[in-house]
């Protein structure tokens, strides 16, 4: 198995890296590279942006409006982009209900929502974990019931989601609903997609330790859903939620975001003084070495779907070790920046405090925040206790 990337790939990457250092605004980078607190606007900007040059959609296949890149391409965009202190693209659109509509949606569902995914300009948020309802999403209960009117079928629905990642800001949702009780409990999940500006649906925020606002609570009182916003079969969504975890575990693993992140930490050891260590500097060995090794994982399933081969079935498996080593490198910024990296004021940096005293590491003002919110990392998605289990079964046999 040769990893090494062919000329033709290394022009591309190149291309690649050439367009994004023209296009990515400078503002936007520097939050980036020092973990600053993105806006609405940063996000919606960058995704418009690419949305333009046609690489919103950089997964998608030309029929659907996307580049058609390979795997290999896919990759080393995700690596250029990330290296240069872009944004992630928010995943709920572009990347996770997306490939839902083009593999189970009809014609008129896909010329109706892809556009305005594929352009940056419609917000879709992520209708999934409920209270009770995480890592066992087989026993959501969000309800939907269908009825019939003077104005055609639609569902009514009833319920609650939690940990709706900026959710204040979604335009729409996909959701999974219960349509029926009878059987085992995904025999009746459907996929729903909902207009989040609908009379019944409350937003309210659930406030992180950092005072942040990053994910939110949704209510569902009576809310009315035209049934063609139904995605394939009613009761068939269980099997749509796993095509869909498949491509969230993966992005979750974002083996270019901790590539950026680890020279970040290097960058906060030497300007703290804590590199010369070589206890430290060990554990940064480690981690470095932890992150190739999930490189080479990735490169080798790239490897296996550019050859046509069956790759194994290790979204899990990227799922675990990437979310473990961003909470490692996080621990170890923090372990790095020392007191510095306890204060939590919020007030104080959005006045514009961000270490900037004599001497100061504007870099580290942010860290506790950082370390806080990567605890969640091994949960979401599928906690990594469940994660272990599912490729025990399935990888291991």
């Amino acid at each position: 198995m040769d990893l090494s990337f062919t000329p033709e790939e290394q022009k591309f990457r190149e291309e690649i890296r050439a367009w994004v250092k023209e296009n990515l605004p400078k503002e936007i980078s520097h939050k980036v590279h020092n973990a600053l607190e993105l806006t609405r606007d940063d996000l919606q900007n960058w995704a418009k942006i690419l949305g333009k040059k046609g690489w919103l959609g950089y997964g998608w296949p030309t029929e659907f409006g996307g580049p058609g890149w390979t795997a290999i391409q896919r990759h080393l965009f995700e690596e250029e982009t990330a290296l240069a202190g872009a944004p992630r693209i928010i995943p709920f659109g572009p990347v996770m209900v997306a490939p839902v509509i083009m593999a189970f949606g009809n014609a008129e569902q896909q010329k109706r929502f892809l556009p305005g995914i594929a352009s940056g300009e419609v917000w879709w948020s992520q209708g999934y974990s409920e209270p009770g309802s995480g890592s066992d999403l087989a026993s959501v209960k969000t309800k939907a019931q269908r009825v019939t009117d003077g104005k055609g079928d639609k569902y009514i629905v009833n319920g609650q989601k939690t940990w709706t990642t900026l959710g204040q800001y979604g335009d729409w949702m996909f959701n999974l609903v219960r349509t029926s009780n009878e059987g085992k409990p995904q025999t009746g999940i459907s996929f729903l997609l909902l207009d989040m500006k609908s009379p019944g649906v409350t937003v309210r925020p659930i406030k992180l330790l950092d005072g942040g606002h990053e994910v939110n609570e949704v209510f569902f009182d009576n809310v009315e859903v035209p049934a063609e916003n139904l995605i394939g079969e009613e009761n068939k969504g269980w099997t749509y939620a796993k095509h869909l975890l498949s491509h969230e575990r993966t992005n979750i693993a974002d083996v270019n975001r901790a590539k950026r992140e680890l020279e970040r930490l290097k960058r906060i050891a030497k300007s703290e003084g804590v590199y010369e260590d070589q206890r430290f500097r060990d554990e940064i060995a480690k981690l470095e070495v932890d992150i190739v090794a999930l490189e080479m994982m990735v490169l080798r399933v790239l490897s296996a779907a550019t050859s046509g081969k069956n790759s194994l079935d290790v979204a899990g498996l990227l799922k675990i070790r990437g979310s473990e080593i961003q909470q490692r490198y996080s621990e170890l910024m923090m372990l790095a920046g020392g007191p510095y990296a306890l204060p939590l004021i919020r007030e104080a940096m959005e006045a514009g405090w961000q270490g900037n005293f004599p001497g100061g590491n504007p870099a580290i003002a942010p860290l506790s925040s950082t370390f806080f919110n990567m605890r969640k990392t091994t949960i979401y998605g599928g906690s990594n206790e469940v994660q272990r289990n599912i490729v025990a079964q399935t990888v291991l046999g």
